[in-house]
């Protein structure tokens, strides 16, 4: 098998998010840029203890933060459907939530106790496989060459030394939601939306609706919907290249793009005001009251399964998908991704058993039904492409979807660097004081460039 370096060209987090993305409250977090993954919170406890499996069966206990109503119903079927698929293996499904999981798997694996397939972070990987905490898996997934199932930029993610110590589950995409019927208001063409950053406002000034001085309605702000400046900073660049060249190692926080991509998220803010801005984040989320299904905000960047709730809360309104505006004709309509993959623990005493679960939740029965029933982008290219024509779907989510699969040509996923760990502490306070007036973006980027550089160089002198 022809093996890739872990060091890819990444996301969200985020945060997955991202991690992240954002997604909604279980963990469906893919991130966004090097940010935390997203989704909500759930607030089941522990799944109680499954049956012990028959004599002479094997047992393997499936960690998973995918507790909502919508989530767990979802998991468990694709667990009974393995189960019943042979006669050797009996998953069990455990239950933890968004956070516990991460602690207690760590102490477990520590411990000599660890479960035998785990839901993890797709950021964090190699991390975990440097730190001798996840199996390798090479030799299984060589055996049953299963590597052409998932996105490349997906593959890149379960990769440590060439060696490969996961299976990517799911990911996300972000993409530009519209209002057409604000569009024709406007006197805009509902089926051109805006391609570039000009564009982007231009369309956004002519849809902005003011009463004296308060907004009634606004086209659009960069950092609203799910694409933080993370993100794009990565739009700017022609290549879509993040904070790090994962080909060379270099560090690439301060680069002409990233600081004129600051500047022009300040431009907006300048424009709307502070307090604007804030008045109207405070409403992102929340149901019907979300301005842009409130119809107070024209477009919005953010995660494919923002769809769900336009079509459970906002069924009657006529909006369009298009790709994030690039910076300018031919840079590319780069965006961010995050997302998990399912792992074997180091220590777990039937790694053939777990992998076959593995190789189960990685392919196409299990993958398609993830994917149509949470209307989330999978990493198996057969099964995205066929949950398209999935009956779950309607022609306006099948439309939805099949722009969140096409989009993926677009998207970037950003693990973090081992040399770099936590990075973003030392990152993100630069770039918020640059949005926040209080430096330049030159020195602050030039500041979060000499740190990250340090960090980087402090690393390698431990090695």
């Amino acid at each position: 098998m022809k093996r890739k370096s872990v060091t890819i060209c990444l996301s969200l987090v985020l945060t997955l998010g991202l991690l992240l993305a954002a997604c909604s409250g279980d963990g469906n977090k893919g991130g966004t840029g090097s940010q935390a993954p997203s989704s909500g919170s759930p607030s089941e406890s522990s799944s109680p203890e499954s049956p012990s499996a028959p004599a002479g069966k094997v047992e393997l206990d499936f960690w998973t933060f995918w507790g909502s109503e919508t989530r767990r119903p979802i998991i468990e079927k694709i667990i009974n459907d393995f189960n019943e698929s042979q006669d050797r293996i009996v998953v069990k499904h455990t239950y933890l939530p968004w956070g516990d999981i991460w602690t207690k798997s760590t102490a477990a694996i520590a411990a000599g106790s660890p479960p035998d397939v785990i839901v993890q972070d797709i950021n964090n990987g190699p991390a975990r496989a440097a730190n001798g905490q996840v199996t390798n898996i090479t030799e299984y997934v060589e055996r049953d060459d299963v590597k052409d199932w998932f996105y490349p930029e997906l593959w890149n993610t379960v990769l440590y030394n060439d060696d490969v110590y996961a299976l990517p589950f799911n990911t996300d995409t972000r993409f530009l939601f519209y209002n057409k019927e604000a569009f024709r208001e406007a006197g805009l063409d509902p089926e051109k939306p805006p391609t570039t950053w000009d564009e982007l406002e231009e369309y956004a000034i002519r849809l902005d609706k003011k009463s004296g001085n308060r907004y009634d309605r606004i086209g659009f702000y960069p950092l609203w919907g799910n694409f933080g400046y993370d993100a794009w900073l990565l739009n700017a660049e022609s290549d879509g290249l993040s904070y790090f060249n994962y080909a060379t190692g270099e560090v690439t926080i301060d680069t002409p793009a990233k600081r004129e991509a600051i500047h022009w998220i300040n431009k907006w803010t300048e424009r709307l005001g502070q307090s604007t801005v804030d008045a109207f984040k405070a409403e992102f989320g929340s149901q019907q009251a979300d301005p842009f299904i409130a119809g107070k905000v024209a477009m919005i960047v953010t995660t494919g399964t923002f769809y769900t709730q336009l079509r459970d809360y906002a069924p009657d309104m006529d909006f369009g998908v298009a790709a994030v505006p690039e910076k300018s004709p031919g840079n590319g309509h780069w965006t961010s991704g995050g997302g998990f993959v399912v792992e074997i623990p180091a220590g777990v005493k039937d790694p053939d058993a777990a992998w076959e679960f593995l190789k189960w939740l990685g392919g196409p029965q299990a993958q398609e039904h993830w994917a149509a029933m949470n209307f989330d982008n999978v990493a198996n290219i057969a099964a995205a492409e066929s949950a398209i024509h999935h009956e779950a779907l309607s022609e306006k989510g099948k439309e939805v979807y099949q722009f969140a699969v096409d989009n993926m040509k677009w998207t970037k996923i950003n693990p973090m660097p081992l040399e770099a760990p936590q990075y973003w502490d030392l990152k993100n306070p630069q770039i918020d004081a640059a949005l926040l007036g209080q430096k330049t973006p030159e020195q602050a980027l030039a500041q979060a460039q000499k740190d990250v550089e340090d960090l980087v160089a402090r690393e390698k002198a431990k090695q």
